[in-house]
């Protein structure tokens, strides 16, 4: 396995590619014609440099991500409108005041600081609550830290597989198999083509799955030996330590990514179980989508020739023919 540096995402009916700055969104619309958008996002990381110090550039990618897949669930979600005949409607204050480019942009930013205050609180501020009512049990910090790891696990594993038996995340799923099935292909020295790819693995140690489970777990240690016995601060210390969590997440992901060593391997082990439920075998007509958006954004046969050595009909026929 070599390392390609991209990613994605799945979308509504289709897929995410990054590469750099650029990137490509890839939807199976109603009429299964396959819609291609390609355009650039540097995020706010680029061209500052202090923004990409290690364990500090983790907090800003996370976000740039965040912005970067609203943006595109949003354009994949464009095409699954319901066509209602809707009367003329008085125009919002904010459509009066702002052009529609800026009232994306804030509803942009309204949705993601609302993402992740929910998340904060539903995954960092609830268990501590929770926990809390166990102190008539025992005055034990230590097994009070522990039980609110215990229980911050439990509600983040339950909203994962709770959420994949909707009909429309179980096919988002699909779609981010085909995501991982493509890189691997690419990854393993493989054509990128529907047969490679469908026997490729669905699995894939970059994964936002792996990220976020690696998120839980770094919390659980660093909580359980902070011992804050002020139900509010102890609150607020979830709150504070977040961004440094996620800092840490990010490097182990990075390297995961690259690196074949044993122990990295192992410790990724439980990301790759956990990507059993936010992956599903995509069909075929998936994976051409998934394609579609690899091959917008990334030279996957120079990338192969470089890395493994391979050469294609085509580009061999052409190397010969120059003189």
């Amino acid at each position: 396995m070599k390392s390609s540096g991209i990613g994605g995402q799945a979308v509504l009916e289709g897929i995410m590619m990054k590469n750099g700055d650029k990137y490509a969104v890839a939807v199976r619309k109603p009429d299964q014609e396959i819609a291609l958008e390609i355009q650039e996002y540097p995020g706010i990381t680029k061209g500052r440099r202090w923004m990409d110090i290690p364990f500090l550039r983790g907090i800003f990618r996370f976000v740039d991500s965040l912005v970067l897949g609203m943006k595109c669930l949003t354009y994949s979600a464009s095409f699954y409108d319901e066509e209602e005949e809707q009367k003329p409607e008085k125009k919002s204050f904010l459509e009066r005041h702002l052009t529609a480019e800026q009232l994306d942009k804030l509803m942009m930013t309204v949705a993601v600081v609302a993402a992740i205050a929910l998340s904060i609180g539903i995954f960092m501020v609830l268990p501590v609550a929770a926990a809390n009512l166990f102190r008539h049990v025992t005055d034990s910090s230590f097994l009070i830290a522990l039980l609110e790891g215990v229980i911050r696990m439990v509600i983040f594993i339950s909203y994962v597989a709770l959420i994949a038996l909707m009909k429309d995340i179980k096919r988002t799923y699909m779609y981010h198999g085909a995501e991982h099935k493509c890189i691997n292909c690419i990854e393993h020295g493989l054509p990128l083509n529907v047969e490679n790819v469908r026997k490729s693995s669905k699995e894939h140690k970059r994964c936002g799955t792996s990220f976020l489970l690696l998120v839980m777990v770094i919390s659980i240690l660093v909580f359980m030996f902070l011992r804050i016995d002020n139900i509010w601060l102890r609150m607020l210390s979830r709150v504070l330590l977040v961004p440094f969590i996620a800092g840490v997440a990010y490097e182990f992901i990075r390297l995961a990514g690259s690196s074949e060593n044993c122990v990295v391997n192992a410790l990724s082990r439980p990301g790759l179980w956990l990507q059993g439920l936010t992956t599903k075998e995509p069909e075929d007509d998936m994976i051409e989508v998934a394609i579609r958006a690899v091959e917008a954004v990334f030279d996957w046969k120079a990338y192969e020739a470089e890395e493994f050595g391979l050469a294609f009909p085509e580009e061999k026929q052409i190397a010969e023919a120059a003189p």
